[in-house]
């Protein structure tokens, strides 16, 4: 069933493509100038055509915000409600009462769930390409989490600073008391949190292919179109891409749940084609995004958290700048700075960063700082890019709509 479907849609695909106001063409044609329309919207990038894409950036603003007016007019009810049940928060979280320390301790936690499951959203849709958070935010958290278990001997670290600030508490503890399990529980909330975020982020792709089936009409995509394409030259896949994405799309079509679960278990950058491959062929929402919330709230969390925490737990990390020391030459200069952080990390530690000169600050926290800087301003970049990117393929489609009116 599956392959009479599957053919089925090849052909519908083909027949679409052939067929251009009520005359067939012929789909070379229509192929080359489809690729001649993406060149041109690559092309759209700031760094290439500064002043267009601007322009065209802020216009597909608006169209968003008046598509998004619309929906909103059209559910009044919703909008009202939602006030509603705002303003109701608005004033029991500014009213004076013996209520207010619950209030404090439900914001703490819901600023801290939406800081960790914002950052996996934007890992995960990236509109264009992800922001890699798990490397700038969530890694370094658990490193940083690591290597104070192992210095306090401790992960009851005073609440507040933490999170913010990792410091030792007061209390003595017995030396190599702290386990693997104990650290895993201290981040598990992030951890969890930010696997959720991810989980949502590959919903876009799912449900953009579901639409797009269940319409019938040729969607305004590129990763779907390309996912037509691949089906439709599957037997005639040669390079190792194809291969993959045909592996994955294979996968979650005949396995189902447990395939979807297996591709979310890995580190794996196919994954939008297990959602898109998911919506084309209706496979229903709770199954997808069950599978996906498994595979990388749970299992994919915990086999990356392990992977950090071995690898900055204290004998390996001891273990590792004497191997930097080791190396003939450069070894002892590049060991320094290293060293000189983690001494400048312990001293924070225990309180005794305040009462010398600003200390750790070497050119390895300089450069992650700038990394960091760097990695955002690239994300940003990509969002005006795509976004205008998007206004340009709207003009180039309505040019297409008027030539076939004519």
């Amino acid at each position: 069933m599956a392959e009479n479907g599957k053919s089925c849609d090849q052909r519908h695909t083909a027949m679409n493509k052939e067929q251009h106001n009520g005359n067939f063409t012929d789909p070379s044609s229509v192929n080359e100038k489809k690729r001649r329309e993406r060149e041109e919207r690559q092309n759209i990038v700031l760094w290439r055509q500064p002043l267009i894409t601007l322009q065209y950036f802020f216009l597909e603003i608006l169209v968003i915000l008046k598509e998004w007016t619309s929906k909103l007019w059209h559910r009044q009810n919703i909008v009202v409600s939602f006030l509603l049940l705002l303003a109701v928060l608005i004033a029991t979280y500014y009213v004076e009462g013996a209520h207010q320390q619950y209030v404090q301790r439900i914001e703490k936690q819901f600023l801290l769930y939406a800081y960790w499951i914002g950052l996996g959203i934007l890992s995960s849709v990236g509109l264009g390409t992800g922001l890699h958070t798990f490397l700038l935010y969530l890694g370094p958290h658990i490193a940083s989490v690591t290597l104070a278990a192992y210095e306090c001997n401790s992960v009851n670290f005073p609440e507040p600073p933490y999170p913010d600030q990792i410091i030792c508490p007061d209390e003595e503890n017995i030396e190599g008391t702290i386990s693997l399990w104990s650290i895993i529980s201290k981040v598990r909330i992030e951890a969890c949190m930010w696997g959720i975020g991810t989980a949502i982020g590959e919903l876009p792709p799912y449900f953009m292919a579901r639409a797009a089936r269940l319409s019938g009409a040729e969607p305004d995509d590129e990763e779907y179109q390309e996912f037509e394409e691949m089906l439709e030259h599957a037997d005639t896949a040669q390079d190792f891409a194809s291969r993959a994405k045909l592996a994955v799309q294979n996968l979650v079509q005949k396995v189902g749940f447990f395939g979807i679960l297996a591709c979310a278990s890995i580190p794996n950058p196919l994954f939008d084609l297990a959602g898109i491959t998911c919506g084309h062929f209706l496979v229903p929402f709770w199954t997808f995004f069950g599978a996906t919330l498994i595979g990388k709230a749970i299992i994919k969390m915990h086999i990356q958290k392990i992977f950090v925490i071995v690898t900055f737990s204290k004998h390996i990390v001891e273990q590792m700048v004497a191997f930097i020391g080791a190396v003939p030459g450069i070894g002892p200069s590049l060991q320094k700075p290293f060293q000189e952080y983690l001494e400048a990390q312990r001293q924070k530690l225990h309180h005794k960063s305040e009462t010398g000169t600003v200390q750790g600050e070497n050119w390895l926290s300089w450069m992650f700082e700038k990394l960091v800087v760097v990695m955002v301003c690239y994300f940003i970049l990509s969002i005006i890019n795509s976004m205008a990117q998007s206004y340009a393929k709207r003009i180039q489609q309505r040019l297409n709509s008027e030539e076939k009116t004519k």
